[in-house]
C-alpha cells in the first residue's frame, strides 16, 4: 500500500499565524486605485458592470464611483450656475435643475446593495453549512485514530476524509483556528500510529521541503515589491500553499517555518507602516481642514454693512474654498462630517449674504424715490431769484441728499447729475447776480494764480532739500484762500495738484504723504468739516474691527497647521494694507483737526 502524508497540517505554533496575517476589512479595502470616470455616463455604466457581477464587487470602487458622480454633478451646477449669472441672472435666483442621471444612480446603487446582502446572507448560511460537514469529518477521523490496529488499513480512507476537508472552504471565522487545532491533532495522531517504510517517508519529506523551500522564495521576494498591497494578498496566497504542503523531517521543520515566517514579518511591517503613514497623512488633512471650517465659522456678520464688505469677505470664502480643494481626504469617519460643517459655514455665509443684497435692493429703491423727490424740489426752485431763501433751502436739499443711502448703480450718475445740475444753474445765476461776491472770488483767484506761479518756480528748482516743506506750506497757503468763480475752479485746481504731483515725484515721497497732501489740499473750512471728520472716525473703527478679525484668523491658522502657508500669507498682506490705511485715516483726521483748530 503506497502511502503520503502531503495533507499532514502544520504543528500548532504555524496553524496560529493564520490568525495574525489575515488582513482586516480596512486592510484589504483601503488605498485600491480605481481608473478615474470622466463623465456621470461612464460612472453609471460601471455601475451596471458591477451590478451584473454583483457578487465579486468591491464596496471601495462603487463608493469612489458614487463620489465621482457626485464631484461631476456638482462641477455642472456650478457651470449652469456661472453660465445663468454671465447671461444676466441673479446668482439668487438660480435654482439647479434636476438631473435625470441620479435615479439612475439610485437605482443601480440599491440594486447592487441589494445584490451585495444575498450574496452575504448565502455566504454566512453556507459558512454554517460548512462547518457541520467539517465537524462530521472530525467525528469520522476521532473514529479512525481509535483504530490502532487498523491504521495501515484505514490510511485511504483518512486520506479520502482529508481530501473531502480540504474542498470544503469557508467556515465562521471565530471557529477556524478551534477547528484547525482539533483536525491538527487527529490527523498527528493517525500519522503517528501509522508504520510507513523509512525509505518512503524520507523521499515525502523532501518532495516537501523542496515546494517549502520554493515558497520562502517566493515570499523573501515579496520584500521588493512595490506595490505594497499587492505584495500582502501575495502572501496570503503563499500562506494557504505551506499549509496545504504535507509535513518535512523533523530536524528541519522549525527552521524552515522559521524561515517562512520571517519573510512573512517584512512584509506585513511594510503593510502596517503603509497604513500608518495613510492615516498620519488623513490626520494631517482633516487639521488643516479644521482650521478652514473655523474661519469660515468666525465670520462676524453684524459688521458687514456695505457691498464693498460682503465682497471682500466673498472674496476670502471663495479662496478658503479654493484651499480645501487642494487638500487630501481626511479619516474616512470625519471626511464627510468636515465637510458637511464646511459646507455648512459656506451656506450659512451665502445665505446671509442673499439676504443683505434682498434688503439693499428693497432700500436702494427706496432711496431712489426719495431723490427724484429731491431733484423735482430743486428743479421747482433753480430759476427762484429769492436769492437768500432759495439758497437756503437748496443747501438743506444737499444735506437731506447726503442722508439718504445709495441707489441702484445704474441710476446713480444720472439722479445725481439730475439733482446738482438744478442746484448749480441756481448758483450759477445767484453769483453772476452777486457781483461783490464776484469781486471778492476774482481776489481769490489772482492769489491762487499767484501761488501757483510760485509753485512753477519751485518745480524748476534743483537741489533743494526743504523742497518737501515749502510745497506743504504753499499748500497750506492754498487751503487758506477762500472761494474762486465756479467755472475756474476745477482748472485752478488741477493745475495746482499736477504742479505738486511733479514736485512729489521729484522728491520721491511715498504715496501715503501723497495721498494726505492732496487731501489735505483739498480741505476748505467753508466746507462742512464736521460730517467729514465724522466719515473719518467711522472707517478708522471699522479697520481696527477688520485688522482684529484678520489677526484673530491668522492665530486659528497658524496655531493649528503649518500647511496652510498660503492662506497665511494672504491673510499677513491684507493684515499690512489695512494698518497703512489705518495710519493714512489718522492722518486725515489730524488736518481737519488742524485746520479746525481743534
Amino acid at each position: 500500500m503506497e502511502v503520503n502524508e502531503t495533507n499532514r497540517p502544520l504543528t500548532e505554533e504555524q496553524a496560529n499565524v493564520s490568525e495574525t496575517l489575515v488582513p482586516t476589512v480596512e486592510q484589504t479595502t483601503e488605498n485600491v486605485k480605481y481608473e478615474p470616470k470622466h463623465t456621470k455616463e461612464e460612472v453609471i455604466q460601471r455601475l451596471k458592470e458591477i451590478n451584473e457581477k454583483a457578487c465579486e464587487s468591491d464596496k471601495q470602487e462603487i463608493d469612489f464611483l458614487k463620489q465621482t458622480f457626485y464631484k461631476l454633478h456638482k462641477i455642472e451646477q456650478e457651470a449652469n450656475r456661472k453660465a445663468y449669472i454671465e447671461s444676466g441672472g441673479e446668482a439668487d435666483a438660480f435654482v439647479p435643475s434636476a438631473d435625470p442621471l441620479e435615479a439612475d444612480l439610485k437605482s443601480v446603487l440599491a440594486e447592487i446593495k441589494e445584490k451585495r446582502n444575498s450574496m452575504t446572507a448565502a455566504l454566512e448560511k453556507e459558512k454554517e453549512e460548512n462547518l457541520q460537514k467539517k465537524l462530521e469529518i472530525l467525528e469520522k477521523m476521532k473514529g479512525l485514530t481509535d483504530l490502532s490496529e487498523d491504521a495501515g488499513k484505514n490510511y485511504n480512507e483518512f486520506k479520502a476524509l482529508q481530501q473531502e476537508w480540504n474542498e470544503i472552504k469557508l467556515i465562521p471565522a471565530n471557529k477556524v483556528n478551534e477547528i484547525w487545532k482539533t483536525y491538527q491533532l487527529y490527523t498527528e495522531k493517525f500519522y503517528d500510529m501509522l508504520k510507513l517504510n523509512n525509505e518512503f517517508r524520507e523521499y515525502d519529506f523532501k518532495k516537501n521541503l523542496e515546494l517549502k523551500t520554493r515558497i520562502c522564495e517566493a515570499a523573501e521576494k515579496l520584500a521588493d515589491e512595490p506595490d505594497v498591497i499587492s505584495a500582502f494578498h501575495q502572501l496570503q496566497k503563499l500562506h494557504q500553499e505551506f499549509r496545504e504542503i504535507g509535513p518535512v523531517a523533523k530536524e528541519v521543520r522549525e527552521s524552515i517555518w522559521n524561515r517562512f515566517k520571517s519573510a512573512s514579518t517584512v512584509v506585513n511591517k511594510r503593510h502596517q507602516k503603509h497604513f500608518e503613514d495613510l492615516k498620519e497623512q488623513e490626520q494631517n488633512n482633516l487639521d488643516q481642514k479644521t482650521v478652514i471650517c473655523e474661519i469660515a465659522e468666525a465670520m462676524e456678520y453684524d459688521k458687514f454693512t456695505t457691498f464693498t464688505d460682503w465682497e471682500d469677505k466673498t472674496q476670502e470664502i471663495l479662496a478658503l474654498q479654493a484651499k480645501w480643494k487642494t487638500i487630501g481626504y481626511a479619516p474616512q469617519k470625519m471626511n464627510l462630517k468636515i465637510f458637511e460643517r464646511f459646507r455648512a459655514a459656506c451656506d450659512e455665509f451665502f445665505r446671509r449674504k442673499a439676504e443683505f443684497f434682498k434688503t439693499a435692493k428693497e432700500n436702494m429703491a427706496l432711496n431712489l424715490e426719495k431723490k427724484k423727490e429731491l431733484c423735482e424740489k430743486a428743479e421747482a426752485l433753480k430759476d427762484s431769484t429769492a436769492w437768500k431763501e432759495t439758497a437756503e433751502i437748496l443747501t438743506k436739499l444737499q444735506k437731506e441728499w447726503k442722508t439718504i443711502g445709495p441707489v441702484p448703480k445704474k441710476y446713480s450718475d444720472a439722479v445725481w447729475k439730475r439733482f446738482i445740475g438744478a442746484c448749480d444753474y441756481f448758483f450759477e445765476q445767484k453769483q453772476k447776480a452777486t457781483s461783490s461776491q464776484r469781486s471778492e472770488e476774482l481776489e481769490n483767484m489772482a492769489k491762487k494764480q499767484a501761488i501757483i506761479k510760485r509753485v512753477e518756480e519751485l518745480a524748476e528748482t534743483n537741489d533743494d532739500e526743504n523742497i518737501g516743506d515749502k510745497v506743504k506750506s504753499l499748500i497750506s497757503e492754498w487751503n487758506s484762500v477762500g472761494f474762486v468763480p465756479f467755472k475756474e475752479k476745477d482748472r485752478l485746481y488741477k493745475e495746482f495738484h499736477s504742479l505738486v504731483n511733479r514736485i512729489f515725484d521729484k522728491a520721491n515721497l511715498s504715496a501715503a504723504e501723497r495721498k494726505l497732501n492732496t487731501y489735505k489740499s483739498g480741505l476748505n473750512k467753508e466746507a462742512n468739516l464736521y460730517k467729514e471728520r465724522e466719515k473719518l472716525v467711522r472707517i478708522y473703527e471699522r479697520i481696527k474691527t477688520e485688522i482684529k478679525t484678520y489677526e484673530n484668523n491668522l492665530g486659528f491658522l497658524s496655531s493649528t497647521s503649518k500647511k496652510g502657508n498660503s492662506l497665511l500669507n494672504d491673510i499677513s498682506r491684507k493684515i499690512d494694507k489695512l494698518k497703512a490705511d489705518l495710519d493714512l485715516t489718522q492722518k486725515k483726521i489730524d488736518a481737519i483737526d488742524e485746520t479746525l483748530n481743534l
